[in-house]
């Protein structure tokens, strides 16, 4: 049976945003981050990481230091309480230096490729999962899956908030201050596990 997902953007989502992100002691937490996600893991949704991470491309990050990153990061959080189900980053953009990275990836939000790939290793049902960001590269990466979206105020997302003027913009079921609202919100739907009766 496919299950449902909580699809998460890291840097100014879950985490604050602070530009490349080069070495795991630079990891943290926003402070509602572990709150977030053990109440989606309550309401019955797996928790995955679905992150760009260029600075592989741009010659300044490892593939395997990215992987320590983010086990210091799956650690942050166990230590709070709470987990990741899963972990996908793209490594790739268009504009790097490192040939092998310098590439035009289906993987790089707006694109869904990550999420596609959460869907067929971690048997995901993306059309009853959402995700939760604060760009627009996210909300048209979840669109293009078929999940639903919701916009974070935190990071990018009040900036990010002003273009959606834009007719042309992907439109995100709402927009929230942080991702702990935005759980709430979603656990507090009729139809989820995590609604009240």
């Amino acid at each position: 049976m496919a299950r449902r997902a909580i699809l998460l953007d890291r840097d100014g989502t879950i985490c604050p945003e602070l530009g490349f992100v080069l070495a795991p002691e630079q990891i943290e937490l926003l402070p509602v981050t572990a709150r977030a996600l053990v109440l989606a893991a309550r309401a019955g949704f797996q928790t995955v990481l679905v992150t760009n991470q260029g600075a592989v491309a741009h010659g300044q990050l490892t593939e395997e230091r990215l992987d320590e990153i983010h086990e210091r990061l799956r650690g942050v959080l166990a230590a709070a309480g709470a987990r990741l189900d899963g972990v996908y980053a793209c490594p790739h953009d268009p504009r790097g230096v490192a040939p092998r990275y310098a590439v035009d990836c289906a993987c790089r939000k707006p694109r869904p490729g990550l999420l596609w790939r959460a869907r067929d290793e971690m048997g995901i049902d993306l059309g009853a999962s959402w995700l939760i960001g604060d760009r627009l590269d996210d909300l048209a990466a979840g669109t293009a899956a078929g999940s639903r979206t919701v916009l974070v105020r935190t990071g990018r997302g009040a900036a990010e908030e002003a273009r959606l003027a834009d007719p042309a913009a992907p439109r995100p079921e709402r927009v929230v201050e942080d991702v702990l609202e935005a759980i709430e919100w979603i656990a507090s739907a009729p139809g989820c596990a995590g609604a009240a009766p």
